[in-house]
């Protein structure tokens, strides 16, 4: 007892400075963002009269209605179709693939060591040639391809994890592989799929990498790809730059704090053992 309390202080301690550091950012760009326009904020100073107004100045002047359409455009034509053959194939790799053709898994790890700054050549190139340039589809389409190798990485890890006696117990009563895949597989892995999807909203909302080289119209970007075309018009008014990064990171902010629990359910889980 006389070691635990010390050791559970210190670790206390330490999680409460790695908290203090991680917000020390966003609580720089808060105050910057009350700072009057024009102004050039002096590090991280509380403002004395806030200018809460600057948030609905940069709303106005970014659109953020039309990218807030945009983006979730994109992230509805993205996740759904991602998760959904992610949760296939990781299915099938786990459950159906023989020794013989265990080698298909190894081109999805390749995949994983594959940035994005690798692709956006060939990419491009790619996706003018297919007519598709400057649209919405230029995003959607790259970025279902591109979150394959983690999608069905996270969901074969999952599905290694299910006893084969669910599988067993589900063919003995007459189940055929998709019966037994949406009525037992599917039912156990919603923690994974729940998290997965968490994971692919974040990862396409703050896509930035492609919106800005594939998309010419901030119009049809996401709404982190259009804070290029922002910063561009806006990037000498310092107190309006930091209201919109604000307002473009509320909505992930407020969806991981309403599935928190899920996503932790799913690490819990071992989603990502095997």
């Amino acid at each position: 007892m006389t070691t635990t309390a010390p050791n559970t202080v210190v670790a206390r301690g330490l999680i409460v400075l790695l908290m203090l550091m991680t917000l020390l950012p966003f609580l720089s760009m808060l105050s910057a963002a009350l700072a009057p326009q024009g102004s050039y904020p002096n590090g991280l100073q509380w403002p004395s009269d806030p200018q809460w107004g600057n948030f609905a100045k940069a709303f106005e002047v970014a659109r953020m209605d039309q990218l807030l359409l945009s983006s979730t455009l994109i992230v509805l034509g993205v996740v759904p179709v991602a998760v959904l053959i992610a949760t296939m194939a990781g299915y099938g790799l786990a459950k159906l693939t023989t020794q013989k053709y265990k080698w298909l898994y190894l081109v999805f790890v390749f995949g994983l060591t594959l940035p994005f700054e690798a692709v956006i050549t060939p990419l491009y190139y790619e996706v003018r040639a297919l007519g598709l340039l400057n649209t919405r589809f230029a995003i959607i389409l790259p970025l279902i391809g591109l979150y394959m190798p983690f999608g069905v990485y996270w969901m074969r890890a999952h599905f290694l994890n299910v006893p084969q006696d669910l599988s067993e117990a589900a063919q003995l009563d007459g189940a055929s592989r998709w019966q037994e895949f949406l009525f037992v597989q599917v039912p156990l892995a919603r923690p994974a799929i729940m998290s997965l999807t968490i994971l692919l909203f974040l990862w396409t909302w703050n896509q930035f990498l492609l919106p800005v080289v594939l998309v010419q119209d901030p119009m049809q970007r996401t709404m982190a790809g259009a804070l290029g075309a922002f910063q561009g018009q806006w990037g000498t008014d310092i107190p309006l730059l930091c209201a919109g990064s604000l307002l473009i990171l509320t909505p992930t902010v407020v969806l991981f704090l309403a599935f928190q629990r899920q996503f932790v359910a799913a690490l819990m889980q071992g989603a990502v053992k095997g």
